[in-house]
């Protein structure tokens, strides 16, 4: 397996001697056969700027790192991998920060790019082949004329076409999980959050927060047509907003409202969690499917990336303990990052979480942040490395009953809700 690289102008190659290697997290680490996959259809490989490559000499044994006008490669994985491990590089200048992407590592292979990753889910749904770029501009037409007064779909037409969000395209294609976000606030300061960065953190949000407070009107006529069939989801909590349960009062007016005149498809809220009362509110107004915001389920490490204003962890496990209690299909996005989401304690501490509050599905999610600032963020680890196969391999022993996969999926049977109609 040979080590890959970018030259300046963004023309890949593999190296002719040297042998590809990876790092989990501050670790230069060997690349073991069972951690590669060959590279899924929708990966995008992408030069690391301000990095030089670290390869392995086979005949000395020794890291060499490539000269200075050459770059790291990287992979961007679809929704339904998860990463097992991160390029080995050494950054040129170390004030630089990488673009907020969740980088995977690489290497040529038998003829072939390969990357370390597991598949996790079924990454039909989100592979970004499957979105029509010609359908979606037809559609976005359509809506956009059809509810022309209605901001939220002017502001998802950006996000759908500008951005190429693939949730924000299925509200349009009338498919799958589609998008609803209500909005402008958060709770939280997270430090890789993807749609608002202080001015000096060094991260340009890769896209733009929403500006603006939508009406019920607005919302339920949103969800209203994206519900018409038996499995469609409409979800509240997108990266282009801040945590939509600050906006409780018009998501619990716009669901009752909606569920007046249908009870197809499912109500689900991607959130933090952490305004316990404002989630009760939301869970009894009706809503199928929740899914929570993590990283860790210790507090250090948790309130050093989330950065939380008025709330703590353990809010955030209250939310989730009553949402199950009162039959809400739940889950975590799961922030991961190879060499400290598989840490020991964090794998003992994750397991005992899922168990108190009931945890039915664990999404893995690949975190988008530089990784040097990360790794100076958060805490040392404590415990011995496991490895993020191992690390899934715990999960599904431990935990039997709990699904890991990576995205939002209707629930079985025996987990779907009466709606409430009051």
């Amino acid at each position: 397996m040979y080590l890959v690289y970018a030259d300046e102008q963004g023309n890949v190659y593999d190296h002719p001697e040297l042998l590809a290697l990876a790092r989990s997290g501050d670790m230069v680490v060997e690349i073991l056969e069972d951690e590669l996959i060959p590279l899924p259809d929708g990966a995008t490989l992408v030069s690391l700027p301000f990095t030089r490559p670290i390869g392995l000499n086979p005949d000395t044994g020794e890291m060499v790192a490539m000269r200075n006008n050459v770059h790291a490669v990287g992979a961007l994985l679809p929704q339904g991998f998860t990463r097992l491990c991160i390029p080995s590089y050494v950054k040129t200048n170390k004030e630089e920060k990488l673009p907020l992407f969740g980088y995977s590592a690489v290497v040529w292979k038998e003829g072939a790019f390969f990357v370390t990753a597991h598949k996790t889910d079924d990454p039909e749904q989100w592979n970004p082949m499957n979105c029509d770029r010609q359908e979606l501009e037809v559609q976005v037409d359509r809506l956009t004329k059809a509810f022309p007064d209605n901001r939220l779909y002017q502001h998802l037409s950006n996000c759908a076409l500008g951005y190429e969000c693939l949730t924000s395209s299925n509200t349009f294609l009338n498919r799958w999980e589609g998008a609803v976000p209500v909005s402008f606030s958060c709770n939280a300061g997270c430090f890789g959050c993807i749609s608002e960065q202080p001015d000096d953190s060094g991260f340009p949000a890769p896209q733009t927060r929403m500006n603006f407070k939508p009406t019920v009107e607005e919302v339920s006529q949103v969800m209203l047509t994206h519900l018409t069939t038996p499995d469609s989801i409409i979800s509240f909590g997108q990266g282009c907003e801040g945590e939509p349960s600050t906006q409780a009062k018009i998501i619990v007016e716009a669901m009752r409202l909606v569920r007046q005149q249908t009870q197809m498809g499912y109500i689900n809220i991607n959130t933090n969690a952490g305004l316990t009362d404002h989630i009760r509110a939301i869970v009894d107004a009706g809503l199928d499917l929740m899914r929570v915001s993590t990283i860790s389920a210790l507090d250090d490490h948790y309130n050093a990336y989330y950065k939380p204003r008025g709330y703590t962890l353990k809010n955030v496990e209250k939310s989730l303990k009553y949402a199950s209690d009162q039959g809400v299909y739940t889950s975590i996005n799961y922030l991961i990052f190879p060499g400290v989401t598989d840490r020991e304690e964090e794998v003992e501490a994750m397991v005992e979480f899922a168990r108190r509050t009931n945890l039915r599905l664990i999404q893995m999610r690949n975190l988008n942040i530089d990784p040097e600032s990360y790794l100076e963020l958060i805490p040392k680890a404590q415990g011995e490395i496991l490895g993020m196969k191992q690390m899934i391999e715990i999960f599904q022993a431990e935990l039997p009953d709990v699904v890991i996969g990576s995205y939002t999926h209707v629930p079985p049977v025996q987990y779907r809700r009466k709606q409430v109609l009051s």
